[in-house]
């Protein structure tokens, strides 16, 4: 689970760094901001469910509602970084954003 993370993370860091070759640091403040975006509730929805796990209340409307809140945390967080970072480069924000949510996969991809 929390390889997960680390594996999104990894991937939003190339992000930013390429980002910030190509674009300078607005580049790379962009995509951070991407995979943060997509990284810190996952973060939050992983530790839940491990404490949940830890304390032996697991169940499946614990399961739903942390995704409920994960995916509502990932828009809220959308919001606030459109509307607060005013040099936000959309097309590198956006890709951050992607990368982060398929570092997983390329995972699977270059294992198998």
């Amino acid at each position: 689970m929390f390889s997960a993370i680390l594996h999104q993370c990894i991937a939003t860091a190339l992000a930013a760094g390429l980002s910030w070759l190509w674009l300078g640091s607005q580049g790379a403040v962009s995509a951070s901001l991407g995979g943060a975006v997509i990284v810190l509730p996952n973060l939050m929805f992983a530790l839940s469910l491990w404490v949940a796990a830890k304390s032996g209340i697991a169940s499946v409307t614990r399961f739903f509602v942390g995704e409920f809140f994960k995916v509502t945390a990932t828009l809220a967080l959308l919001l606030i970084v459109a509307l607060a970072y005013r040099d936000l480069h959309w097309l590198v924000f956006l890709a951050g954003m992607f990368v982060a949510l398929k570092a997983n996969l390329f995972v699977i991809l270059t294992k198998a």
